[in-house]
């Protein structure tokens, strides 16, 4: 059986005052569920894996140079040193850490100079500006090709930066620069004794960003994109979800997307650190951050010029936008919207792969599945036409595709599926239909709480 922690246990206690005891029952059911299959277990590099990743760096010339940008504020030497030794022990060595200090005496410098290591370049601030603040006088320090954030008490894994140096001469080798690039990651205790829930991340998915900022760490961004961008005060807590929107909303189009200027690489390259003070196992000692990101999406959403409203779920730290109106009239980067399809009480269709993978296929219809993924807006390389609806200006687009004219039933405001001759195999179908829709140039956004019964 799995170990309970504490940080779950305050997490629960958490969610009961927000939600009321029902809902919590159902999730602390959903937990416990999910704790009996899970198995994950972190192994450090060993030393002959991490020459061998030195080794091909040098034999393939990666020439990528990387900054790592660091806001210090009366951290503990512990902590400082295990961020600057997961550096040192880097299998790529083409780096710089920037210590951005306002700790205001010169404890955060002794550590660092203790090193002896010119690529650890120590910034004394004259003030606290706050994190973004601090963050933005590394960032200006800044001499890497790229740059990463890492907070002052987390660390990377010894082959983080050998991973996304990969990344990005793959890129240019394919003729285009990755303008942001993205880990998967996990959180460990304070004493980084234990690893657990690993974060396994999708590929740019805006309107799964727009519910949560599931990027997060490892970040890594091309300098001047980022330094164009820095961090915003008013935003603090909040201020790496506020600076991926911005940065989406200059890299989110589906031209940036196939160019492969957004990456995401399936490892897990950052350890978040969990302690009593921390959003990741406290989550009501920075409620401000939550309010911060709820913040920072309605002014995503006021620049687009979508009439919708950013608001909080159950689930502390995830929003969802309400729409006035029709979806379409705000959104007229979305061709379709789909939801779920359940069958006896659990998933059974609504968001599929290009290969037809049905998402979620068996939750049941309570659960939120995978940080709380499965009730999360989302786009879709695919929509199950059992549950479907389409822009106006896209029915002819709908019918060349499926062979048949497109026709919503009229208390449900979805797609007619009589209409499909019998024996249909209405999975091709779907992911015909919406490979058409999206070839045209158009989003296909999947909203859990629509429903249908197979």
């Amino acid at each position: 059986m799995k170990k309970i922690k504490f940080a779950d246990l305050r997490k629960t206690v958490y969610y009961l005052k927000r939600n009321g005891l029902k809902k919590t029952l159902g999730a602390v059911r959903e937990r416990m569920d999910a704790a009996e299959q899970e198995s994950y277990r972190w192994e450090p590099m060993s030393m002959a894996e991490r020459e061998a990743q030195s080794r091909q760096a040098r034999e393939e010339g990666f020439s990528v140079t990387f900054s790592i940008v660091t806001p210090t504020y009366r951290t503990p030497e512990k902590y400082l040193r295990e961020l600057i030794e997961s550096l040192r022990n880097q299998s790529y060595d083409r780096w710089e850490l920037v210590l951005a200090d306002a700790t205001g005496d010169d404890s955060v410098k002794r550590t660092a100079d203790s090193y002896g290591d010119d690529r650890i370049r120590y910034i004394k601030l004259g003030e606290n500006g706050g994190i973004a603040g601090n963050t933005n006088s590394g960032l200006a320090a800044a001499q890497g090709d790229y740059i990463g954030l890492v907070d002052h008490d987390d660390v990377l894994t010894e082959n983080a930066l050998f991973e996304m140096a990969s990344e990005i001469e793959r890129g240019y080798r394919e003729g285009g620069a990755p303008m942001l690039l993205y880990s998967d990651e996990d959180k460990c205790n304070g004493e980084m004794t234990e690893y657990y829930d690993p974060n396994r991340k999708e590929e740019f998915n805006l309107d799964l960003l727009l519910s949560n900022n599931y990027i997060c760490h490892f970040l890594v961004m091309k300098r001047e994109l980022i330094q164009s961008l820095g961090l915003r005060g008013q935003y603090e807590g909040a201020q790496d979800f506020d600076l991926v929107l911005r940065a989406a909303e200059k890299l989110g189009t589906v031209e940036d997307l196939c160019a492969g200027r957004i990456r995401h690489i399936p490892l897990v390259l950052y350890h978040w650190r969990c302690h009593s003070s921390s959003t990741a196992a406290n989550p009501a000692s920075k409620r401000y951050a939550y309010e911060a990101g709820r913040r920072a999406l309605q002014e995503f959403v006021r620049g687009r010029q979508w009439k919708a409203r950013a608001v909080d779920t159950e689930h502390l730290g995830f929003y969802r936008l309400e729409y006035e109106g029709d979806l379409f009239e705000s959104r007229k980067d979305v061709g379709a919207v789909g939801g779920r399809i359940l069958r006896n009480g659990r998933v059974a269709g609504g968001r599929m792969s290009a290969e037809g993978r049905i998402f979620y296929q068996g939750l049941p219809a309570a659960y939120s599945g995978y940080l709380h993924r499965a009730v999360l807006p989302q786009d879709a390389e695919a929509l199950d036409l059992r549950n479907i609806r389409v822009a106006q200006p896209l029915w002819d687009i709908f019918s060349q595709a499926a062979g048949v004219a497109y026709r919503e039933l009229p208390d449900k405001h979805i797609f007619d599926v009589s209409l499909l001759p019998a024996g249909t195999d209405v999975t091709k179908l779907s992911i015909r239909v919406s490979l058409a829709l999206r070839k045209a140039g158009y989003r296909l956004l999947y909203l859990p709480e629509k429903s249908v019964e197979a």
